[in-house]
């Protein structure tokens, strides 16, 4: 039955979307309220929350190479991302507590582990390998992913800013729930767990790699460790770009004042607006051979998100200099160039790699890609530090030159990539 198709995709790609959809409108909706609640509730300073956040959504991307190692080596993806999805429930619905802040922190950042890579990697499962579909299957299940981002600051974010934080939080255990009764449900539709698949399409000892796998995976981890710096400039979304939206921007529509927190739907609403875009402008590219390759399309991402960043500089400095919350046109620019920047990166990276990596390995591998999220949100926290040092427009032209750092970097080395990928079609 995991063969079924429907508009066609396998039925299992809308399973997996559904359930990430519920499980990203849990962790965003936590996410939306995390500074906003440090600073505002807890009474933390700007710095110190910055930190926690940093650390706390940095984690929560450290972890997913043991759930996928967890995974692979023993309870295979399904058992996994059961036991992850129930542990993130409970973390959520702890947040209600103010003193299990903490505890219900350690929470989610286990429960994703295990949750996050496991789903990602059963999206790649669903397809024979050089499936085509395969990339605009991970464009499509990247809506998912960001529906449920979307509106997790429409319904978390403003029952935690108008009735009480502990409202929102609980909304977002609610719908890690639904998320995992709808994964239950639709487990028929999935295909088996690679673990069950290594006897048969494994005849190569588990502790032993081809060269040209040695060679994909080095190629992998270069690609990796360059992103570090696009994350560290994305994540500003919920730390700084969050503090900007809430202070530094005119919110005020006809008299009414905008939560602060429905600028972060702004971003997922623009991924699903314009994924199908973007998916149709590759497979256009690609019925033409004119279709960039995805170390390329990496580095336009990058370099896009810098630009993001540009965008937020003059108004900046204007508020700098006057001290008036200014537009709130420009926020919405800066996700809109933004937005255009990560389906650039984000899906890409997810299909590379289901494309280079072993299978008996994919899970592990697929911690590794979210790793480089650990490393790039604590990076994100550190650098929401200088928020409070440096005037405004400086602070936004420093994140402009990281990120922009990054997609110069991978242009450098497309050449050793693609050696060290070993000729892969398309990298």
């Amino acid at each position: 039955m995991a063969n079924d198709t429907l508009w066609g995709h396998p039925k299992g790609l809308y399973i997996l979307f559904l359930t990430e959809m519920w499980e990203r409108f849990s962790y965003y909706g936590m996410r939306t309220l995390l500074v906003y609640y440090m600073i505002k509730h807890l009474m933390l300073p700007q710095a110190d929350a910055s930190q926690i956040y940093g650390l706390y959504t940095g984690l929560v991307y450290f972890t997913p190479f043991f759930g996928g190692l967890l995974a692979d080596r023993f309870w295979g993806q399904r058992r996994t991302v059961i036991v992850g999805g129930v542990i993130m429930a409970a973390g959520h619905f702890c947040m209600a507590f103010e003193s299990l802040f903490f505890p219900a922190l350690a929470l989610l950042i286990l429960g994703n582990g295990a949750f996050k890579p496991n789903i990602s990697t059963q999206v790649g499962g669903l397809y024979p390998p050089n499936d085509p579909r395969r990339d605009r299957a991970f464009s499509l299940f990247y809506v998912g992913i960001n529906l449920g981002a979307f509106m997790s600051p429409l319904i978390c974010g403003t029952l935690g800013e108008v009735y009480g934080w502990h409202y929102g939080f609980g909304a977002a255990g609610v719908g890690m729930v639904i998320g995992l009764g709808i994964y239950i449900w639709g487990l028929r539709w999935l295909g088996p767990d690679h673990l069950h698949q290594l006897p048969e399409i494994e005849a190569v000892p588990p502790a032993t790699l081809a060269s040209d796998e040695r060679q994909r995976i080095w190629g992998l981890l270069m690609i990796c460790l360059i992103t570090v710096l696009f994350w560290a400039a994305y994540e500003q979304q919920g730390n700084t770009i969050a503090l900007w939206a809430d202070t530094g921007t005119d919110r005020h529509i006809f008299g009414w004042e905008m939560p602060a927190t429905w600028f972060q739907s702004l971003n997922p609403m623009f991924i699903f607006m314009f994924a199908p875009v973007i998916t149709a402008l590759w497979a256009w590219q690609a019925r033409r051979s004119a279709e960039p390759s995805s170390a390329t399309l990496m580095a336009m991402g990058c370099l896009l998100l810098g630009a993001a960043y540009l965008v937020l500089v003059t108004p900046a400095n204007d508020y700098t200099a006057h001290g008036n919350p200014v537009s709130m046109w420009w926020l919405i620019g800066f996700n809109l160039v933004l937005t255009i920047g990560e389906l650039y990166l984000s899906p890409v990276g997810l299909s590379l790699v289901c494309k280079l990596a072993p299978v008996r390995m994919v899970s592990m591998l697929m911690g590794v890609w979210f790793m480089t999220s650990f490393v790039g949100n604590y990076t994100a926290g550190y650098l929401g530090q200088f928020w409070e040092v440096l005037p405004k427009g400086y602070f936004f032209l420093m994140v402009a030159g990281v990120a922009g750092l990054a997609g110069v970097i991978i242009l450098l080395l497309l050449k050793p990539l693609k050696r060290a990928i070993g000729g892969q079609a398309g990298i």
